[in-house]
């Protein structure tokens, strides 16, 4: 099969083809797991952290791509749950060890043994790919395969921050960053709190102005302040400073949600400018995300579809995920990324 491989790290400023198609043979099953012949597969902010060395990956070369549409073509002699044909998605979480305290009290995203796709385990830059049954879910047929990849990750991550954020309907909403993850959460917000305000901070004009058309009730830049405090915010960039500002436009006993796996290199004077009476005081919080559990991605996938939510997605061919990730990491953006693997 074809597939995409990351072989060393590098600065996609130096390297702007990370990447390189190479042949690798066809992924042997366990029993109870499923063989899936790639669609599509999104393109996560994740992989540059990948690329550029803040994630390390579990051994070079890997199979990046953790946002996975595909149909499965054979399974494993135990497999009960997916036949032949069927679509399918798989997420950022590949397994866990389902007997340690985390894992058995729901929290299997906290699992030590916690094994990630595209990073642990070859993911979805490929024209084929496997996980077990237990970690593979079904993706309602109202969605095309573009549409649904982002579901796996953007949106699961984005609907556990929300989660997070111990939101009540008519609390104003702050969305730090607009890219794959906001762009859904602000769709899923609409839903889920209809009286709420939401806020939108973001570093473009065109990113703002989708914000508006998604109907986000103020926009503006990073560090804008809002005609109104936050109860809670999300903040999806890869840049530190975006937390100084988020915190200072808090309310009391407010709460921010740091869905970002990594954060960007920063200097000491920024690293510094949190300060405990301006940012933290009154009982304020941070709260990171750490990875996505399997409930994230299954309620995220059915209230989707319970509200035909819309993923706005630009497509590059399979052999343009070099071209995809450099405009990803020059913050060309407006929705989610999709590599068209079919």
């Amino acid at each position: 099969m074809k597939a995409m491989v990351l072989e060393k790290i590098s600065s996609i400023s130096d390297n702007r083809k990370p990447l390189r198609m190479v042949e690798l043979p066809l992924p042997v099953l366990g029993t109870k797991e499923i063989l899936i012949k790639v669609l599509a597969c999104g393109v996560c902010h994740t992989e540059l952290d990948e690329i550029e060395g803040r994630l390390s990956p579990h051994e070079l070369p890997i199979v990046l791509g953790h946002q996975i549409i595909g149909r499965v073509v054979h399974t494993g002699d135990e497999v009960s749950k997916f036949k032949t044909g069927e679509r399918v998605g798989i997420g950022w979480i590949h397994s866990s060890c389902g007997k340690c305290i985390f894992c058995t009290n729901g929290k299997e995203n906290l699992c030590d043994d916690f094994k990630a796709t595209g990073k642990d385990i070859n993911g979805g830059y490929a024209e084929y790919t496997k996980v077990s049954e237990d970690f593979a879910f079904h993706i309602p047929e109202i969605f095309s395969d573009s549409e649904a990849a982002p579901f796996l990750c953007a949106g699961a991550i984005g609907y556990r921050s929300l989660r997070l954020c111990n939101h009540l309907d008519g609390q104003n909403l702050g969305l730090v960053g607009f890219g794959s993850s906001a762009h859904l959460v602000i769709q899923l917000s609409r839903f889920l709190y209809p009286e709420s305000k939401i806020f939108v901070f973001a570093r473009s004009e065109a990113e703002r102005n989708f914000a508006q058309k998604l109907g986000a009730f103020w926009t503006g830049g990073i560090e804008d302040t809002p005609p109104e405090k936050l109860y809670s915010a999300i903040d999806t960039t890869p840049a530190w400073k975006p937390i100084i500002y988020a915190m200072k436009n808090l309310q009391k006993s407010g709460r921010l949600v740091i869905n970002a796996i990594r954060k960007e290199d920063v200097d000491k004077n920024e690293l510094l400018a949190l300060d405990y009476p301006s940012h933290l005081w009154l009982e304020k919080e941070i709260k990171s995300v750490a990875n996505v559990s399997r409930r994230d991605i299954s309620e995220f996938i059915d209230l989707a579809a319970t509200i035909k939510l819309k993923a706005e997605v630009q497509e590059y061919l399979f052999e343009d995920a070099n071209i995809a990730l450099t405009e990803l990491r020059e913050k060309k953006i407006k929705g989610a990324k999709v590599l068209i693997i079919n």
